[in-house]
């Protein structure tokens, strides 16, 4: 028998995972998808979070545990290094083994066999809509499967720090009252399946918060100068002419966007852009992703007049919109962001804080106000 868990939120949270995962393997079938996870039970997920969040308060030699484990079978790996006997997981075992998997994209894999966990060894492959949880740091999981094109970043589906417990809010994601939001973020990796479209902006937000500097991004129409009134001049590092390294390998066709190669290029790209945005200032793009220009310190429009209200959302289940005042939001990156998007109403905003926050800034013409939406709990 599994052993009794004692992480109240695993037990909190393990029938509604359940549940998300059954929903979305489900409907893969229904769609004829190959190559998909077996579902798990509330007692197996609630019994592998508990096991991972006691070995996230430990540590090796002084160093906190970070580790990937990946619910499936060995059949269900593409090439996996198995482990001679099989070992119990356990929060001694995990510890003992994550300094051997702390590279990205290694997990650990984990199965199940007469009411007993155990770990089997590793993969680089895991099906998809497989059920993975991350130890992010002390405390702090990340439960998540893998995209169904396999390409990408893994979409969350709850992230647990401590008792906090965040659902991922798959169906409003609270966007629905602003358009210009709403368009921005529609193809992001959000925990549903929607047809799994690579995004560029959701790798370009995780390209950002690697390098833990923060950074500002303006996403502003494509052709127009006019997001020029709200930027100090002259810009001390413009791009001429344009880095039009994504747009370019966008409007490629659709034969040669299913190539390892493309995939590569664009990632590739975007990095080199997210590179970018740890140079202070703000980092300009057009809305097909075109870098005009990085370090660009922004400033109030000669006709407008300060943000004094903005309305903040975030993607979780049960989180309720909240009106504030932009310095309460965070610092000089997320006034200087609402500021531009108060004056630059088809503009949009991105910042990433050093402490990891992520928060997209547009306009919401129905609420007259700057919308805040906070969305780091998909990019862990």
């Amino acid at each position: 028998m599994f052993s009794e868990p004692s992480y109240l939120a695993a037990r909190m949270v393990a029938e509604t995972i359940e549940t998300h995962f059954a929903d979305h393997l489900a409907q893969a079938q229904e769609l004829g998808e190959q190559q998909l996870a077996t579902a798990c039970s509330a007692s197996i997920i609630e019994a592998v979070i508990d096991i991972a969040f006691w070995a996230s308060l430990r540590r090796e030699e002084g160093r906190p545990v970070s580790i990937s484990l990946a619910l499936l079978e060995p059949e269900q790996a593409g090439k996996p290094l198995i482990f001679g006997n099989r070992l119990r997981l356990t929060p001694q075992n995990l510890v003992k083994l994550a300094p051997a998997v702390e590279q990205p994209g290694i997990h650990l894999g984990v199965w199940h066999e007469n009411d007993e966990l155990y770990i089997w060894g590793t993969t680089h492959t895991v099906p998809g809509i497989c059920f993975v949880l991350e130890v992010v740091e002390p405390g702090l999981l990340v439960i998540k499967h893998r995209r169904l094109d396999g390409f990408g970043k893994f979409v969350n589906v709850a992230v647990l720090h401590g008792d906090q417990i965040k659902v991922l809010d798959e169906k409003s994601m609270g966007i629905a009252d602003c358009p210009a939001l709403h368009a921005s973020l529609m193809n992001m990796a959000l925990p549903s399946f929607m047809g799994e479209t690579f995004n560029v902006l959701v790798q370009l937000a995780a390209s950002v918060r690697i390098h833990r500097r923060g950074g500002l991004v303006l996403i502003v129409p494509d052709g127009s100068d006019q997001w020029r009134e709200s930027v100090i001049s002259p810009i001390k590092y413009p791009v001429t002419p344009p880095y039009a390294a994504i747009s370019d390998l966008m409007q490629q066709s659709e034969e040669e966007r299913d190539t390892f190669e493309w995939k590569e290029s664009l990632l590739q790209a975007i990095d080199i852009i997210g590179g970018f945005t740890a140079v202070d200032g703000a980092t300009v793009i057009t809305q097909h992703y075109d870098l005009l220009a990085f370090g660009a310190k922004v400033a109030r429009s000669a006709n407008s007049v300060p943000v004094e209200e903005i309305i903040m959302t975030e993607p979780v289940a049960g989180a309720q919109a909240t009106r504030m005042h932009p310095a309460q939001n965070g610092g000089t990156r997320h006034l200087a962001a609402a500021q531009f998007v108060h004056d630059q109403h088809d503009a949009v905003a991105l910042v990433a804080s050093q402490d990891g926050q992520f928060t997209v800034f547009a306009w919401s013409e129905k609420l007259h106000r700057v919308h805040a939406h906070r969305i780091d709990v998909l990019l862990l």
